[in-house]
């Protein structure tokens, strides 16, 4: 590691507070951001076992103490080990943090669910949902899938996770704000899973906001990424900054606009989960969703886009899911609608700036 890696790996890395133990983490699944929220788990102090269904991608992380093909620049923490073994992985966990995309939660916590149920009885831990999508076929957000995959004795310690946050600046140890959101969420009482979390993965790098309104900061987090990928064709195409302006702008608008129709509350998508997760992935260089857009705006392939870039943007399926949802619930979402066109039915980036441009005139009211 070079001097400077090692200066980005060390920053503002942060450590527990008073008013949290260390506990032992288990982070199911290892792509970049399960592998960010890892290392910030482990360099709070607590035990932290990163889980991935490939033997050989946990035996290149043993040997070389890093995630080479999602997260090469930061050293694991001493807490951190990796394990492909779900049973491992659990054994102990206070905290289960499922990073898995959210095309494959299912899949996944369903095997997942078959071990948690062999866990003693007094044995509880608190699962957080770190995806940010709504499932294809189902339109059902991550919160109810995973509801459907684990034993009811579980379903009130599950919370989700929304917020600005790039993976690899919260491993660097760069100051980073998130929300929480859980039923219940700052009641004080015993079933406040949203607070408990808050205070096991708060630090000097991470400030943890909490939030009631689970729906709206899950749906915030899935529906910005259909937004990011129109603002990288947006400059990808040349269009100007005036225009992305006006898409970020008016992309709000409309997420907003479905997300309350589907009972959320529209302050949360003015909030970290919303507008802040939207700003950041419209806008930053790190975001998949706006490299995907980036790419199509210059003209270039979709599947040649994807196997460059080797990750998951979840903004190419959640499309798909906000389309449906806006046909089931008849909100109008002309960026979206437009999105779509483009990644599923071939239309071209010119085609959909004219489209958009000449829609009919209206007063600006949300």
């Amino acid at each position: 590691m070079t001097k400077g890696e090692q200066q980005r790996s060390e920053v503002n890395v942060g450590s527990l507070g008073d008013s949290a133990e260390p506990v032992t983490v288990a982070v199911i699944g290892a792509g970049s951001w399960g592998t960010g929220l890892a290392i910030h788990a482990a360099r709070l102090g607590h035990t932290t076992r990163l889980w991935t269904r490939r033997g050989e991608h946990c035996a290149a992380m043993r040997r070389e103490r890093r995630n080479t093909r999602y997260l090469s620049d930061t050293v694991f923490p001493e807490r951190l080990q990796p394990v492909d073994d779900l049973g491992e992985a659990l054994a102990g966990a206070a905290l289960v943090i499922l990073a898995i995309p959210s095309h494959g939660m299912r899949a996944v916590v369903r095997r997942l669910g078959a071990v948690v149920e062999t866990l003693p009885g007094d044995h509880r831990p608190y699962f957080l949902i770190a995806a940010k999508g709504v499932e294809v076929d189902s339109l059902k957000p991550m919160l109810t899938v995973v509801e459907e995959e684990i034993p009811p004795v579980h379903h009130g310690r599950i919370v989700v996770l929304g917020g600005p946050s790039f993976a690899a600046e919260l491993a660097a140890g760069l100051p980073t704000v998130v929300v929480v959101g859980g039923r219940g969420a700052g009641s004080g009482g015993p079933d406040d899973a949203a607070s408990a979390v808050q205070q096991q993965l708060a630090g000097a790098s991470l400030r943890v906001y909490i939030s009631d309104d689970v729906l709206g900061v899950e749906l915030g987090g899935a529906f910005k990424n259909v937004i990011a990928i129109a603002a990288g064709c947006c400059d990808g195409a040349g269009l100007g900054q005036n225009a992305r302006a006006a898409l970020i702008t008016r992309g709000l608008a409309e997420i907003t606009r479905l997300a309350v129709a589907l009972g959320a509350n529209p302050a949360t998508l003015a909030g970290l989960a919303g507008l802040g997760d939207l700003v950041l992935t419209c806008t930053g260089g790190l975001s998949r969703n706006r490299r995907v857009g980036l790419g199509l705006g210059q003209g270039r392939k979709l599947p040649d886009i994807l196997e460059e870039m080797g990750m998951v943007a979840e903004g190419i399926k959640n499309t798909l899911s906000a389309q449906r949802l806006a046909a089931r619930e008849r909100v109008e979402m002309p960026i979206t609608r437009m999105m779509h066109a483009m990644l599923y039915e071939g239309l071209g980036v010119r085609e959909a700036v004219t489209a958009l441009m000449q829609r009919d005139l209206k007063a600006e009211r949300g």
